[in-house]
């Protein structure tokens, strides 16, 4: 006896098979910050470990810009839900700026920290910098991901590809967003506590 789905359920089951998806991803994520905040810990024994740091002031900005992030993301998808588009263009912009914003300060504290002598290999290098380049680093990739998902939630926003029935696209981006969002935070708390 063969079972066909209806319509409903097929993207019933489209929409949970996305997630999961998104999910695995985030888990594998988290796992490989994991992996490079435990090798942070491990080398704070070593003789070359810089007792004074500070994180830069602009880690600080970036942190509650990425804040905003969320929060403009979290309005978009509500706006969509409401069949509010032009709510929906608004925050979705919002955070695009937003998340270029956060780039940018990101960049600003690099050279806040190279102003300050600590460099990522070579003679002004230590162990805490070079693990502060590395996992700052890998977050922007991760963030770059974000910002090329969030181009394309836009572009099909443009297209009117959502509404208060079809809203997967954006429920996806907001999703990943909130993770880089909830894993930015988490590392900025990490290195201002463990630094």
């Amino acid at each position: 006896m063969e079972m066909t789905m209806t319509t409903g359920e097929q993207q019933v089951q489209k929409e949970k098979s996305a997630k999961l998806i998104l999910l695995f991803a985030m888990v594998s994520m988290t796992m490989m910050f994991a992996g490079l905040t435990s090798a942070f810990v491990v080398s704070k024994s070593r003789a070359d470990w810089l007792k004074n740091f500070e994180l830069p002031t602009a880690f600080f900005y970036s942190t509650a810009v990425i804040i905003g992030c969320s929060v403009t993301f979290y309005l978009a998808k509500k706006a969509i839900q409401k069949d509010n588009r032009a709510a929906t263009t608004a925050f979705l912009l919002g955070t695009l700026a937003l998340g270029i914003l956060f780039v940018v300060l990101q960049f600003v504290g690099f050279g806040q920290i190279m102003e300050s002598g600590y460099y990522m290999t070579g003679q002004g290098s230590s162990i805490t910098a070079t693990f502060l380049y590395i996992i700052a680093f890998v977050h922007l990739l991760h963030l770059a991901g974000g910002l090329i998902s969030l181009l394309i939630v836009i572009y099909n926003h443009f297209k009117q590809k959502y509404n208060s029935t079809q809203t997967l696209g954006i429920e996806l981006g907001a999703m990943y967003w909130h993770f880089l969002d909830l894993l930015w935070v988490l590392l900025f708390l990490f290195l201002y506590f463990f630094k």
